[in-house]
């Protein structure tokens, strides 16, 4: 059966998450909200329209026959063992899931860097507010995550992998955190980066696997931009010490 994946367009946002590990799997699936009628498609969806079940709070939503389910974590985990993503065993898997939602705390962090105060103002009206989230972002919570990671990297055999001995889609995942750092905060991270040098070969690795390159090298790779979870506010980009 073919995956469907309703998110909204123009924006890579949390639903990139989910489309690298369909990538690199070379999984049939559309991309709903790129197809006519499909931010309609999405709001159908949201309102719990032909499917059982509770409706989805927000995209990304992944549809797979009748199943619908929702949240960027529980998604990857149901794809993961079905796309060859998953670690062995039931107790790495759930080792994964502990990853991935580490994952998701880090990224609702690098969102609250550009709104700090409400998701209903628009960055412009939360500037002051944002800058000092920023700066504690860059200093205290940025090298904590990143430092996290690399301890789990080093702790696992040769630490090419986060678990086990092959990619798994935790692994993936990482990379679209560095490649979203580096864009949002290219001076913390070239700061950050050197001490955290199996993050970085990972971020690598994972953009050298066959499927993946191709995809990062198409159109069908959103760019990142001012609308997404990673933004690029000058003012943002700060080093640790600087407020």
């Amino acid at each position: 059966m073919e995956y469907e994946l309703f998110y909204w367009p123009g924006i890579q946002g949390r639903g990139e998450f989910i489309r690298l590990a369909l990538e690199d799997a070379g999984a049939r699936y559309v991309d709903v909200a790129r197809g006519p009628e499909g931010v309609k498609a999405i709001a159908r969806v949201l309102r719990g329209e032909g499917f059982e079940g509770p409706a989805p709070f927000a995209p990304p939503v992944l549809k797979h026959g009748p199943l619908v389910i929702a949240q960027v974590a529980n998604i990857l985990h149901y794809l993961a063992p079905r796309l060859g993503l998953a670690p062995d065993g039931e107790a790495a898997q759930h080792q994964a899931l502990q990853l991935q939602l580490t994952v998701v705390d880090l990224v609702a962090e690098v969102h609250d860097t550009h709104h700090p105060l409400s998701t209903a103002l628009y960055y412009e009206d939360q500037k002051p507010e944002s800058r000092r989230r920023a700066a504690s972002f860059v200093s205290q919570r940025l090298p904590k995550f990143l430092g996290y990671f690399e301890r789990a990297l080093a702790r696992n055999g040769e630490g090419e992998h986060l678990l086990g001995g092959t990619v798994s889609y935790v692994d993936l995942s990482l990379f679209q955190v560095v490649e979203g750092l580096r864009y949002a905060f290219p001076r913390a991270m070239a700061l950050a980066e050197p001490k955290v040098p199996r993050v970085v070969a990972l971020r690598d690795r994972v953009a050298e696997r066959p499927r993946l390159a191709a995809y990062l090298s198409s159109p069908r790779r959103l760019a990142f931009n001012e609308s997404g979870i990673f933004r690029r506010y000058p003012e943002l980009d700060l080093v640790p010490g600087e407020e």
